[in-house]
């Protein structure tokens, strides 16, 4: 027995070793660290012992990344704690190495992890690997080798240009009620939570939204507190940052130490990205504006955090967990006791709900102010079409093309059409059913504008399936055997073409993805058309004088529960870039006049919509009154996950039933071995209680290797 160990009493654990591990000499002082490992599997989601290599010790701090050995492989693992001893009773094996020395997750993140992952029912570490970026060495010794300044002030006093823009911008407040209180108790340090619903000024370079985030941006910055700014996409990162140059705030890099913000975003590579993230994770920056992961990017001091736009659909994640930055933002804030601010074009429904549960405030303007800020919008009714003829239903009627015509007169029009490519969706000309591909399923359509100026009908030789890429050829309709094709969508570049011939001298130009000149940044002030996809509209110099949102019918009849929501979402954000009423600016909407999304753009009027949508979802118990679970897997997994979980009292169990694979793009039928999906409903109040008894039962399951193959989705998408 060597002199250092000790005899065990009856009925006590046998004391361990903690100086020595493998010949490898141990930390003096907390020699045991509480690691949360990259383990796929629920029922290894929690901590894990190890000790610390005396010659590691100075590194491993808690949030710290580090790799250690679990099972037979090497891991990677965030330091949770250092402590003194352990509770596992056996020999605790010595991390291998320190991924990096720098603290990227401070306590306050780790615990947002925790929270996130307890609120979607999924795996900690799935949420710290959305969180944190891969590291890049070369990016972070860049990074550490600046000075670690503290916060520098946004403007200098003696710069009158900078003072007056910051001024102006801080005047947006002012058209809102609530709005000037707002920046007033926000200076003072107070708790706020609010949802602002600002108005278009198309005329101005810069929106709205970017002068008033970066108001408030500045007054955060000047009281040395964070700030946290998630935005939809690339462009609106751009044009946030020239709202901020403009207000005397530069951006942060190693090359400019003494700027105040970051950009963070999944488009800027690996190693700008990472060290936008080390730079915020160290104090060197206080201020990050990106994209969806930029929710978990920690500040120091923390004083506002901020979200644009929620309801556009990039600010949800693509893989598990299927996170929204809303959801996100709202319980940072209630962790952290800091401020948050929702904006948007519309108003959401998650944000309504806030508002009417009181947990944020609405500030808005009247309605004498919108009326001058906004562009007159006419949404063409029935009645409309029948004045006009047998014209009166065409596509694009007289009406929608006299103000094109008048637009053109004054400056650029947008024309807003929900699909992009040139016809991307056919039916059969004799019984306008759908057409399919005869080998994957997939939808036909045209790629090329190869046919006649104004086709009534056509052959499958033209036509292409949207999947596979297979040539229809000789298809004929499975339904009533016809063989001619016509078509029921008509794409961007089919709309370009179609009023390139009657323009012939307006230079046409088309933005969106997938097409020759990409998304359009902006144009300028002369006449021009502009045929864009939703989400790629351009801004125009001066705003554009005249809008035409086409297919009107085809945005709220689309599949799935928000339809009408997302399509006035959509109609906000094009008619938002059209000059004032004041300015002469008009927007026509073609189709769906009757609906409420309709009614809403015509009076521009987001917030009574999403009022009046909400009452519906609370009396019908959808989302957002209720929270919704989706499993999908296998039958057999399925029914025994439900008859196994104690859910909680009231929920309501919808199916199994049979679930179309992403894979297969096809239904299946219902048997034991195929996919299926249950819906399992409950108030929102007991949506905890139910991402709870969820995540128990997949780490139960989970250890007893049983319906392993399922895949549980809180708040799931396109139901």
């Amino acid at each position: 027995m060597d002199d250092g160990d000790q005899l065990a009493l009856p009925g006590l654990p046998r004391p361990r070793k903690r100086r020595q591990a493998a010949g490898v000499p141990i930390a003096e002082r907390d020699p045991v660290v509480s690691v949360l490992p990259d383990a796929t599997t629920p029922h290894l989601d929690r901590p894990f012992d190890y000790l610390v290599p005396a010659s590691m010790s100075d590194d491993v701090l808690p949030g710290v990344k580090v790799k250690v050995r679990l099972g037979a492989r090497d891991v990677d693992a965030m330091v949770l704690d250092r402590l003194a001893t352990s509770d596992f009773e056996g020999d605790l094996q010595p991390i291998r190495r320190v991924i990096s020395p720098v603290v990227l997750a401070p306590e306050a993140s780790r615990d947002l992890y925790q929270r996130v992952a307890a609120y979607y029912a999924s795996n900690t570490y799935d949420v710290v690997t959305a969180a944190i970026p891969p590291r890049h060495a070369r990016a972070e010794n860049a990074v550490l080798a600046t000075p670690e300044a503290g916060a520098t002030k946004p403007t200098d006093p003696s710069d009158p240009a900078h003072a007056e823009t910051l001024s102006a911008f801080r005047g947006v407040w002012h058209d809102y009620h609530g709005g000037a209180a707002f920046l007033s108790r926000l200076s003072s340090g107070q708790l706020l939570r609010a949802v602002w619903t600002p108005l278009p000024h198309a005329q101005h370079p810069l929106a709205t939204w970017a002068r008033g985030i970066t108001a408030v941006l500045a007054m955060c910055h000047e009281l040395g507190r964070g700030v946290v700014v998630v935005v939809p996409d690339d462009r609106d990162v751009a044009h946030l940052s020239a709202a901020l140059t403009s207000a005397g705030l530069d951006e942060w890099t190693p090359s400019n130490p003494a700027g105040a913000w970051v950009r963070l975003q999944a488009s800027q590579g690996p190693s700008a990205r990472y060290g936008a993230y080390v730079a915020a994770a160290t104090g060197r920056a206080r201020i990050v504006i990106g994209t969806r992961s930029a929710a978990y990017a920690p500040v120091r001091e923390p004083g506002l955090f901020v979200s644009w736009d929620d309801e556009d659909s990039s600010h949800i994640a693509e893989r598990t967990p299927r996170t929204s930055t809303i959801e996100l933002l709202r319980l940072r804030g209630e962790l952290e006791g800091v401020s948050t601010l929702f904006a948007g074009p519309s108003r959401s429904l998650r944000a309504q709900q806030l508002v009417r549960d009181g947990w944020a405030r609405a500030i808005e303007a009247d309605r004498a102010t919108v009326r001058h800020r906004a562009p007159r919008v006419r949404a063409l009714s029935e009645l409309d079409r029948e004045a006009s003829g047998s014209v009166g239903h065409a596509r694009i009627p007289p009406a929608a093309w006299r103000v094109l015509t008048d637009g053109l007169k004054e400056g650029p029009v947008l024309v807003q059409v929900p699909r992009s490519g040139y016809i991307p969706a056919l039916a059969c000309d004799s019984c306008r059913e759908l057409a399919h591909c005869r080998n994957c399923h997939g939808p036909l359509r045209i790629e090329r504008g190869n046919l006649p100026d104004t086709p009534r009908s056509f052959l499958g030789t033209d036509a292409q399936c949207a999947w596979c890429g297979a040539l229809a050829g000789n298809w004929r309709c499975p339904e009533c055997g016809g063989v001619h094709l016509r078509s029921v969508r008509v794409g961007s570049q089919r709309t370009a073409e179609e009023l390139g011939r009657a323009f012939p001298r307006v230079p046409v130009r088309i933005s969106g993805l997938g097409t020759a000149t990409g998304v359009l940044d902006s144009v300028g002030p002369r006449p021009c058309l502009v045929v864009a996809t939703p989400g790629a509209e351009p801004r125009a110099e001066g705003g554009f004088a005249a809008a035409a949102l086409l297919d009107g019918d085809v945005a709220i009849g689309l599949p799935g529960l928000g339809a009408e929501t997302n399509a006035l979402h959509r109609w906000l954000v094009a008619a938002s870039l059209v000059r004032s009423a004041d300015d002469g600016g008009q927007v026509v909407l073609v189709g769906a006049s009757g609906s409420g999304a309709a009614g809403a753009l015509v009076r521009w009027d987001p917030v009574g919509f999403a009022d009046r949508e909400y009452d519906e979802r609370l009396e019908a118990e959808l989302p957002p009154a209720t929270r919704i679970a989706a499993l999908h897997g296998a039958s057999s997994a399925v029914a025994a996950l439900l008859a196994d979980c104690e859910l909680p009292r009231g929920a309501l169990v919808l199916g199994p039933a049979p679930w179309e694979s992403d894979q297969s793009k096809s239904v299946v039928t219902l048997d034991v071995d195929h996919q299926v999906r249950a819906l399992i409903k409950v108030p929102h109040s007991q949506g905890a209680e139910l991402a709870a008894v969820l995540r128990a039962a997949r780490m139960v399951s989970s250890t007893a290797k049983r319906y392993s193959s399922i895949r549980v989705e809180l708040d799931p998408l396109g139901l």
